[in-house]
């Protein structure tokens, strides 16, 4: 059986629940920047879309995507407190620390809303490497490995998108994904992850059920 000993972590979507609060504002942002408004109809398509294919869709210019997620961490330092972590995800973290594995968080969002976000379970966190672009996860990904001083055929990187998996296998780690987030658990299943996370106590059997064989070794 495989072992990690870092889990790297996503912030939207995976321990926090901000889909809907990305649908009720998804279109303000399309008006700001003019790009296409997403109709009730898109939503499950675009949930099945890898990021490129979602960006086409809704004709985004790349070179509008900073802008754009300035914005939207700007946004959701306001709306911090209408999104809250998912049921089980402080048990699980914490779960994971007392088994001697070292938690780290990737997120698109700020280091600041992220901690906001993550309240009391923030100290858990190892490392936080944070503002990631659309398409720049896997260098995150990579230089957390670096500054953790594990192997990297002990990682696992934990999300809930396409580009998740995409970027951990750029990373050359391994990658779960989560069935309750912004993508939909088929478009997920296809890319065949390394694990499957149907619940959040899930994440916490698994990587537990491979610490004890590290804390014995």
């Amino acid at each position: 059986m495989s072992f990690y000993s870092l889990a790297i972590f996503d912030l939207d979507g995976t321990l926090a629940d901000s889909f809907p609060w990305f649908l009720r504002t998804i279109n303000d942002v399309a008006d700001r920047f003019g790009f296409r408004r997403v109709a009730d109809e898109d939503i499950e398509g675009l949930r099945h879309a890898s990021s490129r294919e979602i960006l086409t869709r809704l004709e985004v210019p790349l070179w509008k995507l900073p802008a754009i997620a300035r914005h939207a961490r700007r946004l959701k330092a306001e709306a911090a407190s209408e999104i809250a972590l998912f049921a089980g995800v402080e048990t699980m973290l914490r779960t994971l620390a007392e088994n001697g594995v070292q938690l780290a968080l990737v997120t698109s969002d700020s280091e600041a809303n992220a901690r906001e976000k993550l309240g009391e379970a923030a100290a858990l966190f190892a490392h936080y490497d944070c503002s990631a672009s659309l398409f720049g996860k896997a260098a995150k990904f990579r230089r957390v490995v670096r500054r953790a001083g594990v192997d990297p055929g002990r990682v696992i990187a934990i999300g809930d998108e396409v580009r998740d998996i995409e970027a951990a296998r750029a990373a050359g780690v391994a990658c779960g994904a989560v069935s309750w987030g912004y993508a939909a658990p088929a478009a997920l299943r296809a890319l065949g992850p390394d694990h499957m996370f149907e619940q959040m106590r899930d994440i916490a059997d698994t990587l537990r059920g491979n610490v004890g064989w590290i804390s014995e070794a």
